[in-house]
């Protein structure tokens, strides 16, 4: 397959059109009562008309068929796919899975949509204001195939494999350490190499943005230039067997037939499309003195409530960095949160818990549940020798982390059958270091940073 080209850039004004028709685009209007080339004009809208210019959302599609030609929508299998928060208990504790099972391709072909499992998340599709946390494992292309989210948008992040998607905006290639985001309404299907796994964090009625960076100034995180959006592609293909169109709308799934290939816009203008980023592109931002900054220094991503500075879902990423604090207990704290944290590994060891988590599990540490760094690590840098050093080399774990209160599904307590029952054994062996007759050495009176002033 030819490498692929983008266009760079976040929330842009762009236009496209494929090679093999020049001219596509019309020239001074969005409409015209002809299109070039025969083609139907067709809107996206992803926000309501009088959003603020800023907040404006949508996209011209000129296609060879508008997408309203198709079958009545009819009731398709959800499998593990729900949007059912009361279908087990509440549960506070803090949870973490193994490896979530990839099924054998030798066993049973499954594609993108048939292998979308729920494992948590809140709030509800038809207010428009909740988010749902899935994971993906799948061993086959999708064919004659294509998935559309009427609920929200997808942020898919691989963890094995990469995947190759088609929109109506052109193709992306998504690789393991990338991300990508399908916003709502936008048609994609999906092809696999291989056995094929991820994590997907999908948010109703709010679309992802850049965080506001404040006294960080003008740069840093992740940068807009670093982000990529397909150049326009289509295919002009009859399917005389049936094309189906998968509709998830208000937390279930529709399909319907049409007899042409969705993928068929010759040319696109707008600000309303999918994406993809490198995180290897991330601008790390962190202490150089003492002490630990917020976590919030490593978002990616992050859509809004209306509530100001608090996100329905932050995606956040904890890459490869130097760690110089001085005087500090340098990994992750102890800590009890008035948010909602699910976090992934795709790769390597993450610093607070090397051994139980593992690249494609999960832990998720709900509003108020206390966590922290295991016995383990707690021991080890508490005496570690305070120098320079590589954090998290050749490791990249993320979290998604919400204002919501999460619920677990049946699946991801039960179903999977991967929910690690011991994972409270890893604080077990936390012993009391209190000492009522402790006194400061002389290394600590001098250097301690609270001293120094």
């Amino acid at each position: 397959m030819a490498e692929l080209k983008y266009l760079r850039g976040f929330g842009n004004e762009f236009s496209s059109e494929d090679p093999r028709c020049p001219g596509s685009l019309p020239e001074g209007q969005n409409n015209p009562q002809v299109c070039p080339y025969g083609l139907y004009a067709e809107q996206l809208s992803g926000s309501a008309f009088t959003c603020p210019r800023p907040a404006n959302k949508r996209s011209w599609l000129y296609r060879i068929l508008p997408s309203v030609k198709h079958k009545p929508f009819l009731p398709a299998p959800c499998g593990n796919l729900t949007e059912k928060w009361d279908e087990v208990e509440p549960d506070p504790n803090q949870m973490r899975w193994r490896p979530f099972s990839i099924p054998k391709s030798t066993e049973k072909l499954v594609d993108f949509v048939a292998g979308l499992h729920t494992i948590c998340g809140a709030g509800d599709a038809k207010s428009r204001n909740g988010i749902g946390i899935h994971v993906y494992t799948c061993n086959t292309s999708m064919m004659n195939k294509c998935f559309n989210n009427s609920d929200g948008d997808f942020l898919i992040v691989p963890q094995q494999s990469e995947l190759l998607i088609t929109t109506e905006f052109g193709k992306m290639m998504v690789e393991p350490n990338e991300i990508c985001v399908v916003q709502q309404g936008m048609r994609f299907s999906v092809d696999v190499f291989g056995e094929a796994r991820g994590y997907i964090l999908e948010v109703y009625g709010a679309h992802f943005e850049l965080p506001d960076l404040g006294p960080i100034g003008g740069n840093g995180l992740a940068n807009p230039r670093d982000f990529l959006c397909p150049v326009a592609w289509y295919e002009d293909r009859e399917v005389s067997t049936g094309y189906s169109v998968i509709n998830k709308y208000q937390g279930r799934l529709f399909a319907c037939q049409q007899d042409f290939s969705p993928f068929n816009v010759v040319a696109w203008h707008g600000n309303y499309t999918p994406y993809k980023y490198n995180v290897n592109n991330f601008m790390v931002i962190n202490c150089v003195a003492f002490d630990h900054a917020d976590p919030s220094i490593f978002t990616v991503l992050t859509a809004k409530s209306t509530r100001p500075g608090v996100a329905i879902a932050d995606f956040v990423i904890f890459p490869p960095r130097w760690g110089v604090a001085d005087h500090t207990f340098r990994p992750p704290y102890y800590h009890r949160n008035c948010m909602s944290e699910f976090m992934g590994l795709i790769k390597g060891h993450y610093e607070a818990k090397e051994e139980g988590f593992q690249p494609g599990g999960a832990s998720l540490h709900s509003i108020m549940t206390p966590h922290g760094p295991d016995a383990d690590c707690f021991e080890k840098n508490s005496l570690a020798e305070l120098k320079p050093e590589r954090v998290a080399e050749g490791t990249m774990a993320f979290m998604f982390e919400s204002s919501f209160s999460m619920a677990v599904t049946k699946w991801g307590l039960e179903t999977c059958q991967k929910l690690d029952k011991s994972y409270y054994q890893c604080w077990e062996h936390l012993c009391s270091h209190f000492n009522p007759n402790w006194q400061p050495t002389k290394h600590e009176t001098t250097q301690n940073p609270g001293q120094m002033q």
